[in-house]
């Protein structure tokens, strides 16, 4: 190899604007609920009741959460000694982030300006998501697999489906 090629062994993250896009999609259906004041949404077909979803105001209540999240008896069970995971303020209200240092996670969520989308239950899932799978690529089949679960886990079954079904649709692959 030579090039970039042989400086970035790591594999390509094929399917990150697919997961991306699926998600967005999931949290329109969030959305239209909560325009609606209802849980109950028509999807594919089918009216689902969608589980509620928290919203954050704070940097702190996010921590919160997650801490609250990587307690569960059902997460610990699935992913066994996970390290903890610290959340701190990102300037940029245009992304969530989560960063690997040598073995601590660290996610790093807008809280200011435009960054409503972000405070989400649904957004600090996916980041909770990479912390979990360590496998790359950082959107491959493993953390698709990993999201599915864990928001099944955590939100509860509905919303498990409904991410298979949106991932499928848009290309996402996972593993089982």
């Amino acid at each position: 190899m030579t090039g970039e090629a042989a400086r970035d062994s790591s594999p390509r993250d094929f399917q990150r604007a697919r997961v991306y896009a699926a998600e967005e999609f999931v949290r329109t259906l969030f959305d239209r609920a909560a325009e609606h004041a209802s849980p109950m949404v028509e999807f594919f077909g089918t009216q689902l009741t969608l589980p509620p979803e928290g919203r954050f105001g704070s940097v702190a209540s996010v921590q919160r959460y997650v801490d609250n999240v990587l307690a569960l008896p059902a997460v610990q069970q699935q992913w066994p000694a996970v390290p903890s995971l610290r959340v701190r303020t990102r300037r940029a209200a245009a992304a969530a982030h989560y960063e690997n240092r040598g073995g601590a996670g660290i996610v790093a969520v807008p809280d200011r300006g435009g960054s409503d989308w972000a405070m989400r239950e649904l957004v600090v899932l996916h980041e909770v998501a990479h912390h979990l799978c360590r496998v790359p690529p950082p959107h491959g089949p493993e953390f698709v697999a990993t999201m599915c679960t864990l928001t099944e886990l955590v939100m509860g079954p509905e919303l498990g489906h409904v991410l298979r079904v949106v991932y499928a649709k848009e290309g996402a692959r996972w593993t089982d």
